[in-house]
């Protein structure tokens, strides 16, 4: 399946989409959340709004366009370079691309999201206003949609290669 550990376009291609997949998939579910809960878990959003430093007087989300663009980059690209791992981790013979792995990566993608954010929002000189243990819980299930859609999403277009 690859034959070097730093992939070549294709495969870079690969993950770079399987990233975009996922990510996509886990910000619907975060702005679902949002609507079902009616609390305040639009990642991009809150991401876009602590990264430009522009919360509202208010302590509310950033509505800028340049908060908003920043949050929505760094969200893919964060997710891409988790994809970009759970690859090097397969081309290493660490698990495989299937539905178990994708739970495991969910977990250890979950958790790595909570600390980098519990520690985001604790060094932050004026994070928004955010119900952080249910925006915590709901980051760390979001992940599991996350690492489930990517890993299918890698597995589909491998098999194009």
């Amino acid at each position: 399946m690859k034959d070097q550990l730093l992939p070549n376009a294709e495969w870079l291609a690969v993950i770079a989409v399987s990233g975009i997949v996922g990510t996509a998939a886990m910000t619907l579910f975060m702005y679902g959340m949002t609507f079902i809960t009616d609390k305040v878990m639009k990642v991009t959003k809150i991401l876009g709004t602590m990264i430009t430093c522009q919360t509202t007087d208010d302590r509310g989300l950033s509505e800028s366009k340049t908060a908003i663009f920043t949050g929505i980059v760094a969200h893919y690209i964060i997710g891409i370079a988790f994809v970009f791992c759970y690859h090097i981790l397969w081309f290493l013979g660490v698990g495989q691309p299937d539905f178990l792995n994708g739970l495991i990566l969910g977990l250890a993608s979950g958790m790595i999201a909570v600390m980098f954010w519990f520690t985001f929002f604790a060094v932050h000189p004026f994070p928004p206003d955010v119900d952080l243990k249910s925006y915590l819980l709901t980051l760390f299930l979001a992940h599991f949609v996350f690492a489930l859609t990517a890993v299918w999403a890698y597995v589909f277009f491998a098999a194009q290669l």
